[in-house]
């Protein structure tokens, strides 16, 4: 019997599916840490994801892993020209990226961070509790000189803050960012100040009680209806909401619920069902493989955002979806007609949390939360001067100032998982979801007819075959490129901002 003996990019790919298995393994007990784990568990569980993370990173940079990787690509250039398998060739260029960053990364160094992440989230979670932020900031320190440490070892030369930016969204620097700033500073701040001089919203119905059953059985529906593969997902609660997965068929997501505001829970499920989706429509054949998943967190974020605003905001889905909400909270809604529960959940008003910053307001946090991290890094602020600096900055963009760390610089569980550089993918993908809802648009038709009869398979199609089917395999703003015909842009943001803002408060 004739055997074909496996190929090296075979053999390759055996190595990176074991090598992703241990990272799996991480990342199941990283959720458990956040869900379900027992607060005395924490000491154990960073020793063992500190093991985890080693044994992964030990492989990576293995020589056995190095031989693989260049066999694999010698083939791949004898082959290239003849078969023009841009699957193989882009699998390698990922491959390559992942390995020489893990190459530049001392295991040693990879070990402690992930011990001090384990032991820094569960400081972080008592002191949000208690607004101490003393309990938080010896650990905020050594993550903040670890990831200096990593950085500079990865690149020694480059700015610490651009090298963090690629690690979420490749080819993003600070330069490239600054005029980004300006150009939403630029929208933002004139219609701010307009909105303040208008006639307010009331959006006092959507702080009434709500019961976190019925709220988390509506949402749950809701979600099915947009897409979500309950099979293939699940939702659980967790101090901060966020999405992680295990591969395309376990996609975990949580949130968060609040008896006195109906918009926490149901738009922050929206928020990260965006994510679970992108996620969920990775391809098959690419599982365990380094072009499984999203591309980037910008990239990931346009699709939390898009699902939670352009849809979940829109008044076009609630005027399919208002009719069960009302049926589920009689009480609260029955008598609150569809245009003021609209002008409700769109109401923009500076706010301390980002998670439920308004629209328009939000981006004012991650410019913020940006330059925090910035100074932070680069050793202009001290970690014990971080909490005056957040207040004095939240006053200057939002013109509130914190009562406690809890709604100020304790708020956010990123800085906790060392995820320094991630704040400003958020607001790369507000920009981009308008630009990829645009695309969808010439392509579909006006989505908003669709969405008042409850139809989002199309909307979800287009994204499916335009963003999620190509998971890793082109770079970010290639894919930008090619699922919009355009660069990165932050005019049509800059106009739907206006427009809907414009019409909500008759400017």
């Amino acid at each position: 019997m004739n055997t074909v003996a496996p190929s090296p990019l075979d053999d390759l790919k055996t190595r990176l599916s074991d090598i992703h298995g241990l990272e799996m393994a991480g990342a199941v007990l990283d959720w458990d840490q956040e869900t379900y784990m027992p607060p005395g568990g924490v000491g154990a569980r960073a020793e063992t994801r500190a093991t985890l993370a080693k044994l992964a990173h030990e492989m990576q940079v293995a020589d056995v892993t190095a031989r693989l990787l260049e066999a694999a690509e010698a083939e791949g250039n004898d082959k290239e020209a003849a078969s023009g398998d841009e699957d193989a060739s882009a699998l390698l260029r990922v491959a390559r990226r992942n390995f020489d960053r893990a190459t530049k990364t001392p295991a040693a160094l990879v070990e402690e961070f992930s011990r001090a992440t384990s032991l820094a989230h569960s400081a972080w979670t008592q002191a949000r509790a208690g607004s101490d932020y003393a309990l938080f900031a010896p650990h905020l320190e050594k993550l903040l000189e670890l990831t200096r440490q990593i950085a500079l070892a990865r690149a020694p030369h480059a700015p610490i803050y651009d090298t963090l930016l690629d690690d979420y969204e490749e080819g993003l620097t600070c330069t490239a960012l600054e005029p980004i700033w300006a150009e939403l500073k630029a929208v933002t701040v004139p219609l701010v100040a307009q909105i303040a001089a208008a006639q307010p919203i009331d959006d006092g119905v959507l702080h009434l009680h709500y019961d976190p059953a019925a709220q988390r059985a509506f949402a749950e529906k809701v979600l099915a209806d947009c897409g979500f593969d309950w099979n293939r997902g699940r939702q659980d609660v967790s101090v901060h909401p966020f999405c992680t997965h295990f591969g395309r068929s376990d996609v975990r997501i949580t949130t968060r619920y609040a008896c006195n505001d109906l918009q926490s829970a149901l738009f922050g499920s929206l928020h990260e069902m965006g994510h679970a989706l992108y996620e969920q429509g990775s391809p098959e054949a690419w599982e365990q493989t380094p072009l499984a998943g999203g591309v980037s967190l910008g990239v990931h974020e346009s699709q939390s955002r898009m699902w939670e605003n352009l849809v979940g905001r829109n008044q076009a889905f609630w005027s399919h979806t208002y009719p069960a909400l009302q049926g589920t909270f009689p009480a609260q809604l029955e008598a609150v007609p569809l245009s003021e529960f609209y002008r409700a959940i769109n109401r923009s008003a500076p706010s301390l949390v980002r998670v439920e910053a308004d629209e328009l307001t939000y981006n004012l946090h991650i410019i913020l939360r940006y330059e925090i991290e910035r100074e932070l890094l680069e050793g202009v602020l001290t970690v014990a001067d971080a909490p005056a600096a957040w207040n004095a900055k939240v006053e200057s963009y939002l013109g509130l100032t914190p009562s406690n760390d809890t709604e100020g610089i304790l708020q956010d569980v990123h800085w906790s998982h060392g995820g320094f550089g991630y704040f400003p993918t958020y607001s790369i993908g507000n920009i981009l979801s308008v630009q990829l809802w645009n695309a969808a648009e010439r392509e579909i038709g006006e989505l908003e007819p669709l969405m008042a009869r409850g139809e989002f398979a199309p909307l979800l199609g287009w994204l499916r075959e335009n963003v999620h089917r190509h998971g890793q395999k082109f770079p970010p703003q290639e894919l930008v490129r090619r699922a919009t015909g355009e660069p990165l842009t932050v005019a049509p943001y800059a106009s739907y901002l206006q427009t809907k803002f414009g019409a909500l408060y008759d400017l």
